[in-house]
């Protein structure tokens, strides 16, 4: 069931992640855009048909899923809305090609959207940060992939050196980067009370990157099923931003039972979900904690 705004007042603002180029997802999304008509709407990674796919799509038929799918129905919306048209974040996931982010950035030109990795952006009280790296994985694209707290590498994963890419880096970044000198980097000294970032990895060790991983072993070592970034957790707990926004883990809330929890004064919520519906969440940015998610 969708929820016309009440009242006159635009909710205001939508979440929602990991939706892999799924268009029965995206119809829902636009549809409820259309209804609700709120003011910012943020997607948190892998937003694009799964990597092969993507990739095959492009060669075969010269199809663009950002340019002929994301931001032509965008387009179509705003021209419906006009005015009440919302501000739209998007940061790529670890499934997305990292040769996707040209084609992302030729879209946004004319304020369709705005790409947020790396990047932030203000929008009424509040700051926005965009972030799309994740720690590594088992999975062999690692254009997102980055070392996070230092170059160790969990059991059953592969290195950010080995692999593939879709986008050349240099071998110094590759070998030493971390995901915690990129949040230094990109925050700085900045007061973060009012900052919400969006980022595709969620923080260690919470209900809310718990894997289906439990009693698994590799090689005679057990798995750990927390697989989100150490970085990105104390990152929260030294900087206590107001609100952080996460996807990758689509089982993890299935498997804790939670989606949203706190750390400290910082609300942390993870929109991922591994069933075929729309996972969207709904959040005030001056309410965080009534932050509610709903299966469309």
């Amino acid at each position: 069931m969708l929820h016309p705004y009440v009242g006159g007042e635009r909710l205001r603002s939508f979440f929602v992640t990991d939706l892999h180029g799924q268009f029965e997802r995206y119809e829902k999304l636009f549809e409820l855009i259309l209804c609700e008509r709120p003011e910012l709407v943020l997607l948190g990674g892998d937003i694009l048909p799964h990597a092969f796919r993507s990739e095959l799509g492009n060669r075969v038929s010269g199809y663009n899923f950002i340019r002929d799918y994301l931001a032509a129905n965008l387009r179509e919306i705003r021209q419906e809305l006009g005015r009440e048209y919302p501000s739209i974040l998007i940061i790529l996931g670890n499934d997305d090609p990292r040769s996707e982010e040209g084609n992302l950035l030729a879209e946004s030109h004319d304020g369709i959207f705005r790409y947020l990795h790396g990047q932030h952006t203000s929008f009424e009280k509040s700051e926005f940060y965009g972030y799309a790296s994740v720690p590594p994985t088992p999975f062999l694209l690692k254009d997102w992939e980055r070392y996070d707290v230092s170059r160790y590498v969990a059991p059953g994963c592969v290195c950010p050196e080995e692999g593939h890419r879709t986008v050349d880096l240099p071998e110094h970044e590759i070998k030493w980067g971390t995901i915690k000198k990129d949040l230094d980097a990109l925050v700085g000294n900045a007061s973060l009370e009012r900052a919400i970032f969006l980022m595709h990895s969620p923080p260690y060790d919470t209900s809310l990157d718990e894997a289906a991983l439990a009693g698994t072993m590799y090689e005679h070592a057990p798995l750990d099923p927390h697989v989100g970034s150490i970085a990105i957790r104390r990152f929260i707990e030294q900087r206590q931003p107001l609100m952080t926004l996460h996807g990758h883990i689509h089982e993890a809330a299935r498997l804790s039972g939670e989606w949203k929890i706190q750390i400290g004064r910082t609300v942390c919520v993870n929109a991922a979900h591994d069933g075929p519906e729309l996972a969207l969440v709904r959040f005030d940015s001056e309410k965080p904690d009534g932050a509610a998610r709903e299966l469309l």
